[in-house]
């Protein structure tokens, strides 16, 4: 049986900025993005606070409209910004509590040979259960998979596909793909566990899936995508992302309790594996797939002393924060393990893995995450 979990970074739809063929245009985006949000969410505006409001609503070309080049204000209720047509434009809300909106990324359509390259990948992972992180819901997948794995003769595709709607405003999901034979049962979500300052811990969903196996076992699988350092690792940032570890260890120890003994939590933890935000997770039993001695099924050519297991951009191993963690039993039955890198964008002095002729420019990858999968003989 094989276990993976890849994050797609969406199927059909992207947010437009990770469409510009300059990645120096990336971060800023990001940044303003993500910082325009914080102070949104403040429950006073000061002066201080306004004028910093405009600056990054300028900076994103909003100033005399609600959209930009790559993002839009979404207003659901009251008034943020006034625009008076001979004057300057100036914050009108005084806080939260005035309005309700937020600031979100514009997105575009996926370039056709980056989704023809991420069809790819998860067709030759041949997976059995596949955490998918990133996705925009379960009626895309399932397009996609008909569109890309079936009608383009890439693979079967997969007979049971499950997402949860989770809390991200953007729509993007965890969600479980599994093989005939692989039959999704239970369900059970997190959307609603709260922090103690009453907002939720999971950025998107911690679900539970109760797989059944072909041999007429039970494995529970909680994919995962833990908050995000893309617009800053401030100290809000680091906060959210240990108290999803903290979470997703209680959810595992429960399980435990409850008797159940295969479980794998995988997905998306955005840290490496080092960090104070994941230590309540990574000190429990569980064990990472990528330290097991059959974890050896990966390309990597670099110069530099490292052994490549990171899972995001050039491999590099504190680029490590995509996960597959078993429970003891699972650990001790792994078979072979590795990264799926061929649709990975593999730098350029030199390229660090072989790659598929189609991707020949960077806009073309599938992802900038490498598809993490383990086989174990259950």
């Amino acid at each position: 049986m094989r276990i993976a979990a890849f994050n797609v970074e969406n199927l059909f739809d992207r947010a437009k900025v990770f469409n510009d063929p300059d990645p120096d245009a990336h971060q800023p985006v990001l940044d303003a993005h993500a910082e325009l949000n914080t102070l949104f969410e403040r429950p006073a505006y000061d002066d201080a606070a306004k004028a910093r409001m405009l600056a990054l609503i300028d900076r994103l070309g909003m100033l005399r409209r609600d959209e930009g080049p790559f993002t839009r204000i979404r207003k659901i209720r009251g008034q943020l910004i006034s625009r008076p047509r001979h004057k300057p434009a100036y914050i009108k809300a005084n806080g939260r509590d005035d309005w309700i909106g937020w600031c979100e990324l514009r997105t575009e359509g996926v370039d056709e040979t980056a989704m023809v390259l991420t069809a790819r990948m998860i067709a030759e992972a041949r997976a059995d259960i596949l955490a998918v992180v990133e996705a925009e819901s379960r009626p895309v997948l399932l397009k996609f998979q008909e569109l890309m794995l079936e009608r383009l003769g890439i693979g079967m595709g997969y007979r049971h596909v499950m997402i949860v709607d989770g809390n991200d405003r953007r729509g993007i999901d965890v969600g479980l793909a599994t093989a005939p034979g692989y039959p999704i049962g239970t369900v059970r979500s997190h959307v609603d566990d709260l922090k103690p300052d009453g907002f939720p811990v999971f950025s998107r969903d911690c679900p539970e899936y109760a797989v059944t196996t072909p041999a007429g076992g039970t494995i529970m699988v909680l994919p995962n995508h833990f908050k995000s350092k893309f617009g800053g690792n401030d100290p809000a940032s680091r906060a959210k992302r240990r108290a999803q570890s903290e979470a997703t260890a209680a959810h595992y120890m429960r399980l435990r309790g409850e008797g159940f003994d295969d479980i794998v939590v995988l997905g998306d933890l955005n840290d490496t594996p080092d960090s104070a935000e994941l230590a309540p997770l990574l000190d429990t039993d569980l064990r990472d797939v990528s330290e097991h001695p059959a974890f050896t099924d990966f390309e990597f050519r670099a110069n530099n002393g490292q052994r490549g297991i990171g899972t995001h951009g050039l491999g590099n191993d504190d680029d490590k924060i995509d996960f597959l963690l078993l429970s003891p039993s699972l650990f001790a039955k792994v078979t072979r393990g590795g990264l799926l890198r061929k649709g990975v964008w593999p730098g350029s002095r030199p390229p660090r893995w072989d790659v598929y002729p189609e991707l020949t420019r960077k806009v073309h990858a599938a992802s900038d995450h490498h598809l993490i999968w383990a086989d174990v003989d259950l």
